[in-house]
């Protein structure tokens, strides 16, 4: 009663354990290895595992010693149908007691882990185990591990499959040894994507024509990669031709730019990196970053008037008047495209034109704290500083002051 009253406590201390620290994936059972291997006295041998399906991040494996006529009570993929979770095997020594053969006989081998298949051959031949992965050099007559790819060098430089190695220690009789691997597949990886692959993806994304308009497109890109990886998997990804690919990563992109606030603080960097760079005399730049904003169709009135400016500033006046006047069509209120206008046309030889607008306006203000004929000192003074002159400009001040 007490040993039925303690097996029923581990297996419940496992499930609970396996309850809080669940991993997203599963035993792969069709694809586990069970090997029953008769090794002659005094012999070596090895045995490859099943290949590991792609996403496998670690295994458990069972060896077990039969005597004569000895047959498995229990095998190992039936034993982890008790535990979902490969990290409830290593919650202390009793996971491992808990997968051991139930049997095993009086035989006893040594045995090694090797990563691939010309290291396992150098071992069956001189039985030196230095580029082994994992070598049991106690002979025992049962064994049981969990290798991962966080803690195993044998999962972590394997290429899809395993090699066992064994020495019979018994030096008369042939022994039969039970191999068991059982791979353990993560789901998320199952589907291809590994770190290098991740990373390939992420830097693609950031070559892309709206990853650099960004000063951090992190988010951005992190965004593309999760569409991409719930879609495709790698090897479907891959497949794509190359415009299939380039269409999803525009698909993707304009998604994921769209979602989030991405939009506005690009855009909004943009007119902060145009101002300074006005305000620093670099006016081709200016253009270059407002340029962006018109292009992809998030231009305000106010973008409108600063690449408006800068044309002035530069002397392209026609220019200045084509985008002033599609200014205007998004607000005919705003006073400081109205100035920048009579600017252009002032100094593009229409002095008519320009007339008229600055007597319209020069009893208002174009901001709460300036008015529109100091802004036209300013602007005028402006214009002199960067080697812009006009004999019209005085005639223009007295205009106004009458």
């Amino acid at each position: 009663m007490q040993k039925k009253n303690f097996i029923f406590l581990f297996l419940f201390l496992i499930s609970t354990n396996t309850i809080f620290s669940q991993k997203d994936g599963y035993w792969d059972k069709t694809r586990a290895t069970t090997e029953e291997i008769t090794v002659s006295a005094r012999d070596r041998i090895v045995i490859k595992t099943q290949d590991f399906p792609e996403g496998t991040t670690e295994v458990v494996y069972r060896i077990t010693l039969l005597d004569k006529n000895q047959q498995m009570v229990g095998s190992l993929v039936s034993v982890l149908k008790a535990i979902p979770d490969p990290t409830g095997i290593s919650q202390g020594s009793a996971g491992a007691v808990f997968i051991l053969s139930k049997i095993s006989g009086d035989d006893k081998c040594k045995y090694a882990v090797f990563s691939s298949d010309e290291l396992a051959m150098q071992y069956k031949e001189s039985g030196k185990t230095d580029d082994a992965c994992l070598v049991q050099d106690t002979p025992v007559s049962k064994d049981a591990k969990r290798l991962s790819t966080e803690k195993s060098t044998c999962m972590r430089s394997n290429s899809g499959n395993l090699w066992f190695g064994f020495e019979s220690k018994n030096w008369i009789m042939n022994q039969k040894i039970i191999l068991e691997v059982v791979p353990w597949v993560d789901n998320k990886l199952s589907r291809g994507w590994t770190l290098a692959n991740r990373k390939a993806i992420i830097e693609q994304c950031k070559t892309s024509n709206l990853a650099q308009k960004m000063t951090n497109s992190d988010d951005f890109c992190v965004c593309i990669l999760d569409k991409i990886q719930t879609k495709y998997k790698f090897k479907e990804f891959q497949k794509l031709l190359a415009v299939e690919r380039t269409k999803a990563f525009r698909d993707f992109g304009n998604s994921c730019f769209g979602e989030s606030s991405l939009s506005k603080s690009v855009y909004d960097n943009l007119r902060k990196q145009a101002a300074m760079l006005a305000k620093q005399g670099m006016q081709g730049e200016a253009i270059t970053k407002l340029t962006t904003i018109i292009n992809d169709g998030k231009a305000t009135a106010l973008d409108y008037n600063a690449i408006g400016s800068s044309y002035v500033l530069t002397k392209q006046y026609g220019k200045a008047i084509k985008f002033l006047k599609e200014g205007e069509k998004i607000d005919d209120t705003e006073l400081l495209i109205k100035l920048n206008l009579a600017h252009a046309y002032l100094l593009n030889d229409n002095f008519s034109s320009a007339k008229a607008i600055y007597k319209e306006y020069q009893s208002q203000n174009v901001t709460d704290s300036l008015s529109w004929t100091q802004k036209v000192k300013q602007d005028f003074a402006a214009f002199k500083k960067v080697g812009i002159k006009n004999d019209d400009f005085e005639r223009v001040l007295k205009l106004m002051d009458k």
